[in-house]
This record gives structure tokens, C-alpha cells and sequence, in this order.
């Protein structure tokens, strides 16, 4: 069964959005997590895809101009990924949505329909949220595994990764490294 892998990037008070409604402390958006080279499929939420869709599409489209969002150039990771999840399918979980810019994109309507994804053969599944979403997933019991990068920053008011987990899960560390810039990644397996 293929493991549905859960990435998020989180300062060390939880929060994965400051109260701009995003994480202005995340310097790059590329895969940090060791993950490229084990999955073959990608998960979002529909608002989160709103927003990837754009970023990632205007790093293919002209991959030496700063970024609209940021005004900032496409790191070399960043170009890397962009060239990776335009190959990748990628599912959106979403019961409204029905169309979208990427032709590998595919719709999901409910956890059934994720069950049936771990079902299917193939590598695994990067589980890139939003915090709603990959609480849900967590509570459903459907994510294996939780992968953090742990950035030295209390946010105060934000949104927390965690806020709208319902139940207790209990996480089994299985990795720690020390990243540059005083971040940290942590690997945890779940149940």
C-alpha cells in the first residue's frame, strides 16, 4: 500500500500562517523534505491549490523572472520542483472544483476516494494540505507519516497546522536533522 506523506513547514509555535494568511518567514516553496525521489502523486486541498497552481505555473512559464507573488527570482530547488510537479498528477480534494490549468490534475470528492488513492499501485503520496485538510486526513487515520520543518520563529497570531485536529494521535519519531538557519526537519510516523 503506498503511505500518504504529510510535508508542512511550521514555525516552532505550531502556526503555518502568520496573520497575513501565510508563512512570510518560508524563504523558498521547493520539496525539502526528502520526498521528491519516493512519490509519484501529489494532494491538496482546493484553496491551497488556488494558490500552488499560480505560483508553480509562473516558475514553468518564465523561470528567469521574480516571482509575482514575491518579487523574488526562483531558487534552484524551486525550478527543480516546478520541472517535477509538472510531470506528477496531482489530486485535489475538493467538491466543487472540476477543472483546473494542469492536465495531470485530477478531482477527489471525499476520503473514500483518498483510501482508494493508497490502494492503487505506485510510489507514494505527498500530502501538501492545507492545515484543515491534513488534520481531517490525520483524524480519518489516512496519513502514515508527518514531515516538519521547524522554523526558530514564534508567530503569535496565525493559523495553527493543528488547530482543527479533533483527535489525539499518538507520533513516533523516527528522524531528526538540523537543517541551516537554525531550522529543523522531524519525521514522525503516525499511529
Amino acid at each position: 500500500m503506498r503511505k500518504l506523506i504529510a510535508g508542512m513547514k511550521v514555525s516552532v509555535d505550531g502556526k503555518m500562517e502568520g496573520p497575513e494568511g501565510y508563512a512570510d518567514w518560508v524563504d523558498a516553496w521547493s520539496e525539502e523534505y526528502g520526498l521528491t525521489p519516493q512519490i509519484d502523486a501529489c494532494l491538496l486541498g482546493s484553496v491551497m491549490y488556488a494558490g500552488y497552481e499560480r505560483y508553480w505555473s509562473a516558475i514553468q512559464n518564465e523561470p528567469d523572472k521574480p516571482l509575482p507573488m514575491t518579487g523574488k527570482l526562483p531558487t534552484p530547488a524551486e525550478l527543480e520542483w516546478a520541472r517535477f510537479a509538472e510531470q506528477t498528477p496531482h489530486y485535489v480534494l475538493s467538491n466543487t472544483m472540476t477543472s483546473a490549468l494542469w492536465p495531470k490534475t485530477r478531482f477527489v470528492r471525499s476520503l473514500d476516494d483518498i483510501a482508494g488513492l493508497k490502494q492503487q499501485p505506485g510510489k507514494d503520496i505527498y500530502l501538501m494540505g492545507g492545515a484543515r485538510m491534513t488534520a481531517s486526513l490525520i483524524d480519518a487515520g489516512l496519513v502514515d507519516e508527518l514531515r516538519l520543518i521547524l522554523y526558530p520563529l514564534l508567530v503569535g497570531e496565525g493559523k495553527a497546522l493543528f488547530g482543527a485536529t479533533q483527535n489525539r494521535c499518538g507520533l513516533e519519531l523516527r528522524k531528526v536533522q538540523q537543517l541551516t538557519d537554525g531550522r529543523v526537519s522531524l519525521v514522525y510516523g503516525i499511529g
